[in-house]
């Protein structure tokens, strides 16, 4: 039977190369390979990435969406530069909301979404026993493999999801690569998990959300310490 929703060929095939492109521009831009502060070149890009101008377009706006390009009066569409205000300022949202995904995700958490949180935890061990383990590898987990993004899918709140997930998850993946140098140890971090996922297991939410807070809060804290300039 045919789907009467389905786009046209021609123009579902542009949205798919549109949203290709724009993780291909979102990895490049937290990484670093498309420098902050640039300014955003449709034609050199749409030449390093071998696509037309249209798809490169509504890619260049979703990055807009997401926070990751920004557009200056005659000056035009520049990646975000990184900025010690403006992360202390995103910790102390993430804060709150992640506060909030944790008690939600204790009542709300479906026994295979504990267990896939057991599973990372247990993974992320394993790494971290490795004579190779490393700050730096710890805290670049990300998508379905990082322990706040599944916690906040557990919470089952779409907009909170769509808040954290699309609007703020990846300037946090650009602002911890780019602040490499503030890292809380991997074991803490590793430990303060554990804490967070015990109390989601136990079905605790006021427990969930303030260790989700005191975790958040004292990486702030280390940010602020290490990369703030001191008086």
């Amino acid at each position: 039977m045919q789907n009467v929703h389905a786009l046209p060929s021609n123009e579902n095939s542009e949205n798919t190369k549109s949203a290709s492109l724009t993780e291909r521009l979102v990895d490049a831009i937290v990484a670093g390979t498309i420098r902050p502060g640039s300014k955003i070149s449709e034609p050199e890009l749409a030449k390093r990435y071998q696509v037309s101008r249209g798809p490169l377009r509504e890619a260049i706006m979703r990055l807009e969406g997401l926070g990751l390009i920004e557009r200056t009066p005659h000056v035009g569409a520049t990646v975000v530069e990184f900025n010690v205000d403006r992360l202390i300022e995103l910790y102390d949202v993430r804060e709150s909301l992640e506060g909030m995904a944790a008690r939600l995700a204790a009542t709300h958490i479906t026994e295979d979404q504990l267990s896939a949180l057991e599973a990372l935890i247990e993974q992320h061990s394993a790494y971290l026993n490795q004579s190779a383990a490393t700050s730096k590898t710890y805290a670049a987990q990300e998508g379905d493999y990082d322990f706040h993004y599944q916690i906040i899918q557990a919470s089952g709140n779409q907009k909170l999801i769509s808040l954290l997930c699309d609007e703020l998850y990846h300037l946090i993946r650009m602002y911890r690569h780019q602040s490499r140098t503030a890292r809380t140890d991997p074991a803490t971090a590793l430990q303060e998990h554990r804490f967070i996922l015990d109390a989601i297991r136990n079905r605790d939410p006021e427990l969930a959300e303030m260790l989700m807070r005191r975790h958040i809060s004292g990486s702030r804290k280390l940010i602020e310490k290490q990369l703030r300039p001191t008086a």
